[in-house]
């Protein structure tokens, strides 16, 4: 628990990071707890992916936050995201044709859903205060809340405000 508390940023902060990006947010919705077989390949097939984007950092992802239902992912750009899903030599492509074989007949049971975000530089603004490093802080760089990025408008107009 120290640990936690000794990286903690007391100041607010902001995260920065250069050129355009992607947010890709993933999920799953068991709807018919009972059905096991269902929903049990989906819910651990995602911590395999991640281990292995985390253990590759070229195949593009610079960040996750993962949670029961949701992961929220930070790519470096589309390309990369859609290159890692259609690849034949990762864990994702293998994963969606055992969840479509798997629940072909039965797919109520459980959902799955994404939704991709491409962000142009400069066009996303953050804050962070009494937090670790967290989200896009992790995938970019950490920087004081001071300044024009005191206000969400202010960080949200970053390329307009570089030289106050």
């Amino acid at each position: 628990m120290s640990d936690a508390i000794d990286n903690l940023f007391t100041d607010r902060m902001s995260a920065e990071i250069e050129g355009d990006f992607v947010v890709f947010l993933i999920g799953m919705r068991i709807n018919k707890p009972w059905k096991v077989r269902s929903w049990w390949p989906v819910f651990s097939a995602m911590p395999k992916m991640i281990r292995e984007l985390e253990a590759h950092p070229e195949l593009g992802m610079l960040n996750h936050i993962s949670g029961l239902r949701v992961s929220i992912q930070y790519w470096r750009s589309f390309d990369q995201l859609e290159a890692y899903a259609r690849s034949k030599d990762n864990a994702h492509l293998p994963a969606w044709k055992a969840f479509n074989e798997s629940v072909s007949k039965s797919r109520g049971d459980v959902g799955i859903w994404h939704e991709t975000y491409q962000i142009r530089a400069g066009e996303y603004e953050t804050a962070y205060s009494g937090m670790p490093r967290f989200g896009l802080g992790v995938a970019g760089t950490l920087v004081p809340a001071t300044g024009y990025r005191e206000t969400a408008r202010g960080r949200l107009t970053l390329k307009q405000n570089t030289d106050t």
